[in-house]
């Protein structure tokens, strides 16, 4: 490959990983070892950068010798002892500590072996002798790659770490001869309570993410998630956008806890950087005894010519991995009945009985009970967590029979749990023996106190009272909620960011646990709708609850934000239904259901003759959509939503798989969308419909390169199963 002229004594090596390039960047004035990523098919348009500032400061002060740019370690830590970064740093970033400059590069391996190509980058520290190792690997045909650390104690002292990154990206962005003005965009994905995956796009300038005039003064963009309730303000992905060349470099990091994503400059080149939350933003430290070694959370990355839709696209395939191994009765993604919007917390086998013959031969496969079938007469289920005994009254005959009866009507019985909580009402909630501490008292949120999944006492409990409960009911489905947030860490370790995460590990071995006695048990994953979203919780479990937007016009929006953060397949959508709706409306929730897992809920057993052709029609729809479902790239189009309570204008989502073949659309209205045809782009080809869901008089029309919709009304939605023609 043509490299780019290079700064004097920098020196590259690359190792291609199909359409990316990992191009290791050695400095060797300072020793520093970097990572950048580009796309294989433009490395050739890296260009000269400028080798030196100039001005009449910079001459003064450096003699006309400051450099424009210097690498950027790959290694990104600091251990407890060595001194913080200078330069106005410190509450802002721990990257490029002492410890970073103390770690002196000293091997590197290439290995192709198992299908996979991994790199494992070794650094020692110059004065107590531990090691670092960064590991990046690419599975053969991947669109990403993976990185992680692992610190290697091979001292005689114990070594107490404050940071450890995931990943370190620099060079950001090597297409510019300068400090690129104007063109850097970073992307991130805000996330609240029943409003997930909001998009938010800045300059860097608008972020304070220019470069100082000497490159004293570093910049820095910290931010990430402190707490049990892993996207709960961000989801944990960061991109960066080079605007004028047309690449993304973009992460996700896989951690059910503190995280933290960092966009660094110091000089013409930014980088980025992330995993667990330091101790500065997490309150982590970690201390490895002599002969020990620690790994951080694994980071998926991703480098594309493309937009941000593309790099999503890359990011997201790394997540196909974790689907493999589901049930068998995942392959068709069948549809799932979930009762909460039917009894609002109180079912029982009188109400569960009915619900179950009405669903008879709908194609549902699935019947979920909700919270409450444990709770005590007269009480509420938000407090009675804890003892998972099923209500007497509501079960007279027992659970085994509901699940029994469900099942002869050729329904998949599943039932909630809560199984990290204890509630109020509950005997343990004074089990301070059994409970997460935090300053020596029991972390307690409103009515929930937490189990301490580290003592082998509270997971055989557990598996005693979940696992068991499961199987002597034979239940075949698992929603597992998760409802506030541990926050800061708690008691039990070196630190509280560490006993925090040792806690997480617990519930995540738990799970696991779960998986290996009931291999055919199909496990959601809840945590107030959308708490949850990221990767290492995704790969646990069958489907997650996209958001707890249960009724809410806004669910497409939210559904739709999804799309570039996890797989359609996996992220479950509410479908309420109520007997008093029009069809119209009808058809909007259930249109909603189509931009992943198609969740039922509400009136169904009430529904009006044309409600419920509409619900046969749109499940039977439904069906033929799986492939594109489950397999397929999406995009967005129409304009930002910017209130989603007061959600105005229109949206479609256009997926298309099968090869290029198959294309799924899914179109809404909100108030006022502001025209009298709606233009949504399609891939080229002639393109037929072959399925379709809509209440009354559908005006949409096919033409070259896009679909146009006449005349929409507000809040309203069409689905459109599309076949491109064979080309002759």
């Amino acid at each position: 490959m043509a490299r780019p002229p290079p700064v004097s004594l920098v020196r590259y090596r690359e190792v291609r990983c199909g359409a990316t390039t990992a191009v290791y960047v050695t400095d060797e004035q300072t020793g520093a070892l970097g990572l950048w990523l580009v796309p294989t098919g433009m490395r050739h348009a890296i260009g000269a950068h400028r080798k030196f500032l100039s001005g009449v400061e910079i001459d003064g002060i450096h003699g006309g010798g400051a450099r424009a740019w210097q690498v950027e370690s790959l290694i990104q830590l600091k251990a407890l002892g060595d001194d913080p970064p200078a330069n106005f740093a410190q509450g802002r970033t721990l990257r490029n500590s002492v410890t970073v400059d103390r770690l002196k590069f000293t091997a590197q391996e290439v290995s192709r072996t198992g299908g996979r190509v991994r790199v494992r980058s070794t650094f020692t520290h110059q004065d107590r002798g531990w090691q670092a190792h960064h590991d990046l690997c690419w599975p053969r045909g991947a669109s990403w790659l993976e990185s992680s650390v692992t610190v290697e104690n091979r001292s005689a002292e114990s070594l107490t770490l404050e940071f450890l990154s995931s990943f370190s990206l620099g060079g950001i962005t090597p297409f510019a001869a300068d400090d690129a003005p104007g063109r850097l965009r970073l992307h991130q994905f805000r996330s609240v309570w029943s409003m997930e995956g909001r998009l938010e796009t800045r300059a860097f300038e608008d972020l304070q993410l220019e470069r100082s005039w000497s490159g004293s003064a570093p910049r820095c963009e910290r931010f990430g998630t402190v707490g049990s309730l892993p996207v709960s303000g961000f989801f944990p992905f960061v991109a960066v956008e080079d605007t004028v060349a047309g690449v993304v470099w973009g992460a996700q990091v896989a951690h059910p806890g503190s995280w933290q994503m960092e966009v660094y400059r110091r000089d013409d080149w930014a980088s980025i950087s992330g995993g667990l939350a330091d101790r500065e933003f997490g309150h982590w430290m970690k201390t490895i005894p002599p002969g020990a070694s620690f790994t951080s959370p694994s980071a998926t990355l991703g480098c594309v010519a493309g937009d941000l839709d593309a790099l999503c696209a890359a990011l997201t395939a790394a997540q196909e991995r974790a689907v493999a191994a589901l049930p068998e009765s995942e392959r068709t993604l069948p549809v799932i009945f979930n009762e909460w919007a039917t009894s609002w917390g109180h079912p029982s086998e009188e109400n569960l009985l009915p619900l179950a013959e009405a669903l008879r031969g709908t194609g549902v496969k699935y019947l979920v009970i909700d919270a409450g079938w444990f709770k005590d007469p007269g009480g509420s289920w938000h407090t009675a967590q804890g003892e998972w005994k099923p209500s007497a009254q509501m079960y007279p005959r027992g659970l085994r029979a509901t699940a029994d009866a469900i099942r002869a009507c050729g329904l998949i019985p599943g039932i909630w749990f809560e199984m990290e909580v204890i509630g109020a009402a509950s005997s343990l909630f004074e089990r301070a023996d059994l409970l997460l501490l935090r300053d020596g008292r029991p972390v307690t949120v409103g009515t929930r106190r937490f189990l301490d999944l580290r003592k082998p006492e509270v997971v055989a409990f557990l598996s005693e009272r979940v696992i068991g409960l499961l199987r002597a009911a034979n239940f075949g489905y698992l929603k597992v909620d998760y409802n506030d947030n541990v926050g800061i860490g708690v008691d039990g370790a070196e630190s509280l960011g560490e006993g925090l995460r040792q806690h997480l590990a617990g519930v995540q071995a738990f799970f696991r646990r779960i998986r290996s006695e009931l291999p055919d048990l199909v496990i959601e994953n809840c945590s107030s709708g959308g708490h949850r979203l990221e990767p290492s919780m995704l790969g646990l479990t069958a489907m997650s609850s996209f958001s707890d937007a249960h009724e809410c016009p806004e669910i497409p929006v939210i559904a739709a934000n999804l799309h570039r953060l996890m797989l359609p397949r996996q992220s479950q959508i509410w479908a309420v239904l109520r007997a008093a709706s029009s069809d119209r409306r009808t058809v909007y929730s259930l249109a909603a259901g189509f931009l992943g897992r198609l969740c039922l809920s509400g009136d169904f057993a009430t529904l009006r003759p044309e409600q419920r052709a509409l619900v046969d029609r749109a499940v039977a729809l439904y069906g033929q959509a799986v492939p594109v479902i489950r397999s397929g790239r999406s995009r967005r189009h129409g304009p930002d939503v910017a209130a989603y309570r007061h959600a105005r204008g229109w949206q479609a989502l256009v997926r298309v798989g099968g090869g290029g073949r198959r294309a799924l659309v899914v179109a809404h209205t909100f108030a006022g969308p502001g025209r009298k045809t709606i233009r949504v782009p399609l891939p080229p080809g002639r393109w037929r419909v072959t399925g379709e869901l809509h209440a009354g008089r559908l005006r949409v029309a096919i033409r070259p390169g896009e679909l146009r919709w006449n005349s929409p009304a507000e809040w309203s939605a069409w689905v459109l199963l599309l076949t491109r023609h064979r080309l002759r």
